[in-house]
C-alpha cells in the first residue's frame, strides 16, 4: 500500500486524457470516448438516479452496449485512471521471516514469531524477493536504484499485529518505468492501437493477515498465514481513461510477471490485487476529486468498476452533486461501487525509517567492490540467461526456471561463479529445445544436464543418443509394457477397481521405471486408465 500519484493530482507529463461526452435526457445517458475509440459505451438505467447524494444508488447496473456518437454541443468530460497493483512474489518463504508460503493452508499454521510481532524478533530480508523486484523492474523498463530504503507505515488493523507495515515509501527499489499494451479500436474494433502507461515505482512490502467476518456470531477471526508475505507494489501513473484500458494493462502485467516467474499472479487466489484511482473533469480544467476503488481481484470486474465509477461521477456532477474523496468497493452482484470510508481527512501514516533494516544496496558487474565475492551477486547470470533465450525455442518461463533452480543450484553446490560453469549457454539452450520438442522427458533432461556438468566436451544430443534417453513414441510397445505392469501387480489393479484411484500413480511409476523414464507420463497414464476401465 503506498501513496500513489492520484488522478486528482496534476502529474507532469501525463498522457492526454480522452474526451468523454455525457448526455442526460430523461432517463437515458450516453457515454462515448471521442479520441480513444476503444472506450465506447452506453447504458440505459431502469431505476431512479441519485440527486446530489453521495453514491446511494447504482445507476449503471445495466450491461454496456455500443453508443452512438454524441451530438455537437453536449457536455464534454475527460476521465483519468491510475492503478496500484499488489503482486504476491513467488517465493518459498515470506519477505522478512522463514515461514513458508502456501495457499489454503490451515489457518495460522504458517506463522513465525516475527509474523506474530512477538517482542525481540527482527526482520531478515529474503534475497529471492529482492531478485524478483529487480527482474520485474528491468522487464518494465525501470531505473533500478542501487540504494533503496525500508520504512514503517503505521496504521491499525486487527490483522496487522505490529501496528505498522514495512514498505519502501521514500526510496523504492525501482522507479520511472513503462508498460506497453494494445487495445482494439475502430468502429468494428478490428484494429490494434498500442498504448503506454508510465510506471511511477515498484516497491517491496509486507502483506497483512486476513480478517474473516462471522456475521452470524458477530465476531471476526484472524488468520495470519498471509501476514508478512512478500509483495511487489507496482504504482501506475494516471495515464488511462477507461476500464478496458486498465484491464488490458493489468492482463499484460500479469503475463510479464508469470513469464518472469516473479509472481504466479493468480487473481482468483489473491496473488494479484488492484486498487483503481478514478476522477473526471472538463477538458482544460483542473483534474477532479478522485475516488479509490479497493481490492479488485478480477480484470473483468476491474473494467466494470472503473466504467461504472466514471459514469457515476459524471452523473453526480451533472445533477449538481459533488464527488467525495473516498474509498469504495465494487459489488459484483449489483454491478456498482459502494462507499467504504471517506478520505477527506488525510490519514497520517507516520512514515519513519525502519530501524531494524539497513539500506538495501545492489551492485552490477561494473560497481562490484574490490574483493567482494562475485558469487554473492551472481555476476554474469543475466547475460547467461539472455544467451540461452537467444538460442532456444523453449518458453522464457521454462528457461527462467532452469537457470534459477537447476543451473544456479549446481553453481552453489560446487561453489563456482557463472563464468566458471562447465555448462555453456549454447548447451543449455540445446537441452531445453530437446525438452520443448518432447524428444526427452523432464527426468531425462536432468540426467543430461548432470552429464553436461561432468563432461563439457559432449553435446546434449550426443548424450541422449549414447544413453538412449529419447522418449518412446511406439504406441504398441507402450501398451504392451503397461499390460505387463498390470499383470505383474494384480493387487494394485484390485485397489484401483475398489475405488483407490491414487494407486494409479504407483502403476505409472512402475511403468516409467520399466522404460527407464523414457515414456511420456501423460501417455502412460492414458494407456493405464484405458486398460483399467475396460
Amino acid at each position: 500500500m503506498s501513496e500513489s500519484v492520484s488522478p486528482d493530482q496534476n502529474a507532469g507529463g501525463a498522457m492526454a486524457a480522452p474526451v468523454l461526452r455525457w448526455r442526460c435526457t430523461g432517463r437515458r445517458w450516453t457515454l462515448a470516448c471521442v479520441d480513444r475509440v476503444s472506450c465506447h459505451g452506453r447504458w440505459v438505467p431502469t431505476g431512479s438516479t441519485s440527486r446530489g447524494v453521495r453514491g446511494q444508488s447504482c445507476v449503471a447496473q445495466q450491461p454496456l452496449i455500443m453508443a452512438q456518437k454524441p451530438k455537437k454541443g453536449e457536455h464534454e468530460w475527460a476521465a483519468v485512471v491510475g492503478l496500484e497493483i499488489h503482486a504476491q512474489i513467488s517465493s518459498n518463504s515470506k519477505l522478512f521471516s522463514g515461514s513458508q508460503v502456501h495457499f489454503a493452508a490451515p489457518p495460522n499454521s504458517l506463522v513465525s514469531f516475527f509474523d506474530a510481532s512477538l517482542p525481540g524478533t527482527l526482520p531478515v530480508l529474503n534475497r529471492r524477493c529482492v531478485e524478483a523486484a529487480v527482474m520485474t523492474g528491468l522487464a518494465l523498463n525501470c531505473h533500478i536504484n542501487k540504494k533503496s530504503l525500508f520504512d514503517r507505515k503505521h496504521y491499525f488493523y486487527a490483522d496487522l499485529p505490529a501496528g505498522y507495515q514495512i514498505t519502501q515509501q521514500r526510496l523504492p527499489v525501482a522507479v520511472n518505468g513503462s508498460l506497453t499494451y494494445g487495445v482494439c479500436v475502430g468502429n468494428k474494433r478490428s484494429q490494434m492501437s498500442t498504448k503506454t502507461v508510465r510506471i511511477k515505482q515498484i516497491q517491496l512490502e509486507q502483506d497483512s493477515g486476513k480478517s474473516l467476518h462471522d456475521d452470524l456470531r458477530s465476531q471476526t477471526l484472524i488468520d495470519l498465514n498471509r501476514a508478512g508475505v512478500g509483495l511487489l507494489e507496482v504504482v501506475m501513473e494516471p495515464d488511462m481513461s477507461c476500464g478496458e484500458e486498465a484491464a488490458t494493462a493489468v492482463r499484460e502485467l500479469q503475463l510479464i510477471l508469470q513469464a518472469l516467474g516473479t509472481s504466479q499472479a493468480n487473481m482468483a487466489e489473491g496473488q494479484l490485487r488492484v486498487d483503481a484511482n478514478i476522477s473526471v473533469h472538463h477538458p482544460g480544467e483542473p483534474l477532479g476529486v478522485r475516488t479509490e476503488v479497493k481490492n479488485l481481484n478480477s480484470a473483468r470486474f476491474l473494467a466494470k468498476a472503473i466504467d461504472y465509477e466514471i459514469q457515476r461521477q459524471i452523473n453526480e456532477l451533472e445533477n449538481g452533486g459533488e464527488i467525495l474523496n473516498e474509498t469504495r468497493s465494487f459489488d459484483y452482484r449489483l454491478g456498482c461501487t459502494v462507499p467504504m470510508r471517506d478520505k477527506e481527512g488525510k490519514q497520517d501514516y507516520r512514515f519513519m525509517p525502519e530501524p531494524n533494516l539497513p539500506p538495501l544496496v545492489l551492485y552490477d558487474a561494473t560497481s562490484l567492490p574490490a574483493g567482494a565475492d562475485s558469487q554473492q551477486n551472481e555476476v554474469g547470470l543475466l547475460e547467461f540467461f539472455q544467451n540461452v533465450i537467444k538460442e532456444t525455442r523453449a518458453e522464457p518461463k521454462k528457461v527462467t526456471s532452469w537457470v534459477l533452480n537447476t543451473f544456479l543450484g549446481y553453481l552453489k553446490q560446487q561453489n563456482l561463479a557463472v563464468s566458471e560453469s562447465p555448462v555453456t549457454p549454447s548447451a543449455l539452450a540445446e537441452l531445453l529445445t530437446l525438452l520443448d520438442r518432447k524428444v526427452i522427458s523432464s527426468a531425462a533432461a536432468k540426467q543430461v544436464f548432470e552429464e553436461l556438468w561432468k563432461n563439457k566436451e559432449k553435446t546434449p544430443g550426443q548424450i541422449v543418443s549414447e544413453k538412449k534417453l529419447e522418449l518412446m513414441h511406439d504406441q504398441e510397445a507402450l501398451e504392451q509394457l503397461c499390460q505387463a505392469v498390470l499383470e505383474g501387480h494384480p493387487e494394485l489393479v484390485m485397489n484401483v477397481k475398489k475405488g483407490n484411484l491414487k494407486t494409479v500413480n504407483k502403476l505409472m511409476g512402475l511403468a516409467r521405471k520399466a522404460t527407464l523414464n523414457r515414456a511420456d507420463p501423460a501417455a502412460i497414464r492414458k494407456i493405464l486408465e484405458k486398460k483399467l476401465s475396460s
